[in-house]
Parts: C-alpha cells; structure tokens; sequence
C-alpha cells in the first residue's frame, strides 16, 4: 500500500521582496536587475546562512528562506535591513532597493525542494503589509522571541491579510536611513487640527501615477481618477474626499498615514498607469490609513482603443473589486469593538455578518440588530429597510411563526424606509424587492427598481434586488439581464447564492432548464440550507424527466423546511408569474 502522507514539520518562514519593484525595473530595468542581483547573493542570502537558514527558492524580487528557530529568522531580518540601509545611504532615493520582510512560524508542507502551506502563504501576507525597509511578523512569532532579542517590535493590531480568513494580529519594526531602528509613527505637528475620520468608511482617491512617460496618458490617468471618484461617491454609506483635496497630492511623495490624517480618512486608494506596444496597464492598490495595512491589490491590462470607453471598464473593474472588499473590512472592524461602544453604523455592520447566512437564527439577529440601530438613529432608511427584508425572508423561506405578523412589519418598514430617504439606491432597491413579494404593484416596483441602478449603476444590491422584481413580474429575460450585471458588480459577493437562485428561476420560465440547473447548484454550494437553491433544482430536473434528482432536491428541500407545501409557499409570496416553476415542483412530487 503506498503511503500518500506529505511531508510536515514546524518551521519559521521569512519572507522578503522589494518595495517597488514595477517602478525601479519601469525606469531601469536592467540596472535594478543587477543592484537586486548584489543585494541578494552580497547580503541577504549569507546572513540567512549565517543564522542558519536555508533558502527555498528566489522569487524574482526576493527570496523565500526556512529557520529551525523564530528567533534566527527574526536576527537575520533585522541585519540584512541594517545592512540594506548602510548600503542604500549614498544611493538616490529613485534608485534605493528596499526590502518589504514578512515572517511567522507555523506547520508547512515539505515537497521535493519547495515549501508550502499556510505558514509560507501568511509569512508572504506579512511581507505584503510591511513597510520598505522594514519588517513584519506574527503574533505567534512576537509571543517566542519576546525577551531573546534586542529589537522591540511595535503592535499594529489585527489585520485583514489577502485569503487568510480570520484578521490576524502583527508586529512590526521600522529600519531609518542611519540602520538603526526607527521611532513608533506619531502624527506629525500641525498648526491646523487633523479633521476627525467620519462615522462611515471614508476615503480619498490619489491621482494616479503616469509611468508611460506620454503627457496624453496623464489626461487618461486623472479622468480615470475622477470617474472612480463618481463612482464612490454614489454609494452613501461611503465618505468620499472630493477631486481638488485628493489633487493636492499630485506629484508629491507623502507617506499615506499622513495623508490619511489631514485628509481625515481611514481608506486610501493609489494606483499607476503605464502604456506600452497599443495598451495600458493600471495597478491599484487600496491601503488601510491609520494602520498601513493593504487591504486589495490588483493590476489592469487593456487593449488602448477608446479612451473613454477604458476608463469606463476601468473604473467599473476598480470599484467592483474594492467597494464590496471595503466593506467586509468594515464588518471585520465593527466586530472586534467593544459592545458597550457601538454606533448605530457599528449595529448595521453586524447586522450585515448575520444577514449574510440567511438562517432562521441568522434573520432573527440581524432584526434585532437593525432595532438597536434605528433607535440609535432614527433616520437611517438603510437599517429599516434591511428589517423589511429580513421579516419578508422569514415569511418566504417558512421561518415565521406568524407569517401575517412578519408581513405586515416587512411591508410597515419599507414604507418607513421609502418615507426617510427615497434617493438612495440601496434602500430603493431593498424596498422594491419587498414589494414585489409582499405587494404585488409590478408597474410601482420595476419604476423602484430602474431608479435604484439609474441613481448608482455600480451597485451589486440594485442589480441583484432589480433581477428579482424583474423576475417577479414576469420578465425573466431582463431578470436575466439584471442578475448578470450584479455578477459583474461584485463577483466575490457573500450574497452570491441568492443571485444564482434568482438566476435558476428566471431560467426555468424561459425554459433554460439545463442551465437552471447549473445555477441552482452553484447557490447551493454556497449555502447549502438555502431552501430557494432546492426548489430551482427540483423544479428544473423534473421537467427534464430527471425524477431521481428532482425527488434528491425536492427531499432536501423538506429537510431543510419540513413544513413546505406548494400552497403555502404560493400564499407566502407574489408568485402570479411562477407557473412553469410551480409546475416542476409538483412533477417533482412536493405536497400540494
């Protein structure tokens, strides 16, 4: 019998890389080739030696090294930071090659001559949040050095680190230009106070870096710059800086916490554009002002044709990718404050988490939740019309012990939504999706609707809740439609299921039962107790002739809402348009 286990063992990662690497090799490819080349064999690979190391592999801009002890991996780091320091002190700032250092100790994967898993993938997040020049570890690596070496490491808190899935706390030490470790950041004096960071996500948009070296792409990178502002701005639960603060800082080189603090945000974005053989390339990178951290990176590459028409998908691709990120590291934030000192966005934000699972106990929460909010302000439209939702869920997926209770309160707070605030596009869209199963006014719900995506066309909650009312009403083409430019919105979003589910029912009226079939799945996969994701199965492979699978789906559904029966489910909601769905679920064998 062969043995397949891997090879394991507890070991502490370093990881390193430069800070800036695209820039130095867009000015001087060649000459940063070669610096990088020195500093690497010169100074970084014998000090891992020296302090018995081991490199595993160099990573194009770094090197990735293995320590028996957390302590020489953390000795070592330092002196190759003191030794890169000396060396950079007569070099130009333009052309200095300063490492970024990550390391943790943790269990890792051995494979032939390469490391992997968990510690190697954290020990390279660190890396990513470290400061040029400086170095960041672990809160398990702080805890076995602590008292064996000289250096005192500064606490930055938790951290959202990229695919690591809980916020992770981190040290970090700061190397200045003479080698020897830097002071704790303290807010620079000011004659004018710094404004205070505003009780929702705040952030300002820095002009983009033109790297092309072509004038014409610096009119392309401020337009870009100005449209992603827009776009921002249009969401409300956002505070955006406007175009002539963030412009201030053009051309200049200020660190981030400070334009943080006189900016008064807690989010920056940056980025670059470059052009080169008929495209362009835009890198951004959204950072976490008050504790340095990256919060998203990614980079851009399109065909250079129409100007305007890429600054568009651009822009659309940038606030799609950061909006719904942003606002998880909210949620992430407002859960770690102490319960004692919550604000009423604090309550939404944790309302959010729970309205994410979509359980019974889940739906219960998030009410609760949003009472608290509203009671702290009464005027936030947002929070009543998310309470709507939730008492409108537990009437449709068969959680309501008084399903007359629960619809009455869904239909009382939409009205109280609409009545304080009937501009904003999230709270629209809620509304109309509450309507459409509640109610019933298609014309009232689809005009809702088209007001929702007209006031914000980058929003993932008014496409979503616009496929559903479309569906609804019995347009599952623009349903269809509708649910596509949501994927497009947020492609990540915790709501994705319920997109699919909408996806599947529009799909079976237009007898696309396959592909009904495929989306059913995908949003069961996501929440498998999501009864809606069973009744597009059932519905879909029993007008495929697919009894044995639709009876699976149809059992599962009972499971997850033993009490389901067709009429029921009919009376709980406007279902008037269903009727090719309804008719799958009784071929399906459901009780009538």
């Amino acid at each position: 019998m062969t043995d397949n286990r891997v090879e394991r063992r507890l070991a502490a990662i370093l990881a390193a890389d430069v800070a800036g690497y695209s820039r130095l090799t867009g000015s001087d490819e060649e000459g940063t080739h070669v610096r990088l080349r020195e500093r690497l064999r010169g100074l970084a690979d014998p000090k891992i030696s020296e302090h018995r190391g081991k490199v595993v592999k160099h990573t194009g801009d770094g090197v990735l090294a293995e320590f028996g002890s957390v302590v020489d991996a953390v000795r070592c780091a330092i002196e190759v930071q003191r030794g890169m320091a000396e060396q950079n002190a007569t070099i130009p700032q333009v052309k200095r090659i300063e490492f970024r250092i990550g390391i943790h100790v943790g269990d890792i994967i051995v494979d032939d001559n390469d490391i992997f898993g968990d510690g190697v993938n954290i020990a390279a997040r660190l890396e990513g949040i470290a400061e040029p020049g400086g170095v960041c570890i672990s809160d398990d690596a702080q805890r076995q050095i602590r008292g064996k070496v000289d250096t005192a490491f500064e606490d930055i808190g938790p951290q959202i680190l990229k695919n690591i899935a809980e916020p992770m706390r981190a040290w970090r030490f700061r190397m200045n230009a003479s080698g020897s470790a830097a002071a704790p950041i303290e807010p620079p004096v000011d004659s004018t106070q710094a404004p205070a960071l505003p009780d929702k996500p705040s952030i300002a948009v820095l002009p983009f870096e033109n790297m092309s070296g072509d004038p014409e792409q610096e009119y392309f990178a401020d337009g870009m710059v100005e449209e992603i502002i827009t776009a921002l701005s249009r969401f409300k639960w956002l505070f955006v800086i406007a175009r002539n603060s963030s412009f201030t800082f053009k051309g200049k080189a200020v660190d981030i916490k400070e334009i943080g603090r006189r900016l008064g945000v807690r989010y920056v974005l940056e980025g670059s554009v470059r052009k080169a053989a008929g495209k362009v390339r835009i890198t951004g990178q959204l950072i976490d002002a008050v504790t340095g951290a990256h919060i998203w990176a990614d980079r851009f590459e399109r065909d250079l044709t129409d100007i305007f028409a890429l600054q568009d998908e651009v822009t659309l691709a940038v606030v799609s990718a950061i909006q719904p990120k942003l606002f998880q590291t909210e949620i992430a934030i407002a859960t770690r404050r102490r319960p004692e000192n919550l604000t009423a966005y604090d309550l939404f934000l944790r309302a959010m988490q729970q309205y994410y699972a979509t359980t019974r106990e889940g739906l219960a929460e998030t009410i609760r939740l949003a009472q608290r909010a509203l009671e702290l302000d009464p005027r936030f439209a947002f929070v009543a019309a998310l309470a709507g939702h939730c008492h409108m869920l537990n009437v449709i997926l068969g959680y309501a012990i008084d399903p007359q209770f629960d619809r009455k309160e869904a239909i009382r707070l939409l009205r109280l939504a609409l009545s304080l605030d009937d501009s904003d596009p999230e709270t629209l869209a809620l509304a109309a999706a509450i309507s459409a199963f509640m109610v019933g006014d298609c014309e009232n719900e689809v005009e809702m609707a088209g007001r929702a995506v007209a006031l914000n066309p980058n929003s993932f909650s008014a496409w979503h809740f616009r496929g559903w009312v479309y569906r609804n009403a019995g347009l599952p083409d623009e349903a269809l439609r509708s649910f596509e430019r949501a994927m497009r919105m947020s492609p990540l979003d915790p709501l994705l299921y319920r997109l699919y589910a909408g996806m599947g029912f529009a799909l079976i009226e237009l007898r696309r039962f396959d592909e009904a079939i495929a989306a059913g799945k995908k949003a069961l996969r996501q929440n498998p107790s999501y009864s809606t994701a069973c009744r597009c199965l059932a519905s879909a492979f029993a007008h495929l002739g697919r009894d044995a699978e639709a009876r699976e789906a149809a059992a599962r559904l009972l499971e997850i809402d033993p009490a389901f029966t067709i009429s029921a489910w009919i009376a709980r909601a406007v279902q008037s348009n269903s009727k090719l769905l309804i008719e799958g679920l009784r071929k399906a064998g459901l009780p009538e």
